[in-house]
């Protein structure tokens, strides 16, 4: 069953290309948003387990009312920011990295490998979510990469096992390690299991709208098992759990945001609150009455702070 994106009109007002890239030996598949041509383009890194579809609901919106050029100016229009969203090696239409593992090392050689490889003009911004705020920490701490400004949504600000609800971090290493120590078949069936994943939804939505529950929990259901195999999947949750963005903040040099969330089970807002005096030049901004899924539930807000941020770079 699919069920109507509640952002399908403001989506389908943006003009997409669907594209791809050789990166380090495998495809990267990507979609390129809005104006092919505008001076502000937005690379977006996905999270854990998902593909480019799960920041589609922050593109609409800063399609549709963020019309951004250098002078800083802002008007309702589809176009004005360019956004690439690629999927994640080894997850959605991506193929799997060519003899590297699928670790943090290895992620952040791989982005800045792909942002390299797009040959971008203007000004450039690296976005994160989730996992993806690893990776992309990850790869900025390295100057080789080197963007205008970052941007980091849910960011991994501390080790996920030391969340508010740690506890359901650790049954998550049990569910990884018991679909890693299985047969083959049995453990990928566990990784897909349907019910498994409808819990994992259940536990990360905080809205109380039922239907925008339901369009989540159906998101879930399509993307959050599109990954090519067993070995793709358990060395990437090993470098969720195993690292976050803490690390390589001081490194991290270009003006950088911080989204975050009140109801966040996996970082507490104490945690993201440190985590921006960590960088030399950041601001952090937190959202009430949402968790993990700000990408989905409010990314009205987020894209509101995005632009602002942007306007304020740009001036």
């Amino acid at each position: 069953m699919i069920i109507s994106s509640p952002f399908e009109s403001q989506l389908g007002r943006i003009p997409v290309r669907e594209s791809s890239l050789i990166v380090l030996g495998s495809t990267t598949r990507f979609w390129d948003y809005g104006d092919a041509a505008a001076a502000t383009t937005i690379v977006m890194v996905h999270g854990f387990r998902g593909d480019h579809h799960g920041l589609e609901p922050v593109v609409a919106q800063l399609g549709v009312s963020g019309r951004f050029d250098t002078a800083g100016d802002s008007a309702g229009a589809t176009g004005g920011i360019r956004m690439i969203s690629p999927d994640l090696p080894g997850f959605g239409q991506s193929d799997p990295l060519n003899g590297i593992r699928h670790d943090i090392e290895g992620y952040g050689r791989w982005l800045r490998e792909f942002v390299a490889g797009l040959a971008l003009t203007g000004r450039v911004v690296i976005l994160g979510h989730s996992f993806g705020s690893i990776v992309v920490a990850a790869s900025l701490a390295d100057d080789a990469l080197d963007p205008d400004d970052v941007i980091l949504v849910n960011p991994i600000a501390a080790p996920a096992l030391r969340g508010p609800r740690g506890i359901l971090t650790r049954l998550a290493v049990f569910y990884y390690w018991l679909a890693a120590v299985l047969p083959e078949r049995l453990g990928f069936a566990l990784l897909r299991n349907r019910v498994i994943v409808r819990v994992m939804s259940v536990a990360m939505a905080k809205t109380t709208d039922k239907g925008l529950r339901r369009w989540i929990h159906n998101q879930h259901d399509r993307y959050f098992s599109a990954f090519s195999d067993r070995r793709v999947v358990l060395e990437a949750f090993r470098a969720s759990v195993g690292n976050d963005v803490s690390e390589f903040a001081a490194r991290i040099t270009a003006p950088t945001l911080l989204i975050a969330a009140e109801k966040d089970d996996i970082t507490p807002v104490a945690a993201q609150e440190k985590l921006v005096t960590l960088f030399p030049d950041a601001t952090l901004h937190v959202i009430p009455a949402v968790g993990h899924l700000i990408h989905y539930e409010v990314p009205e807000q987020a894209a509101g702070h995005i632009i602002r941020f942007l306007e304020r770079g740009a001036a």
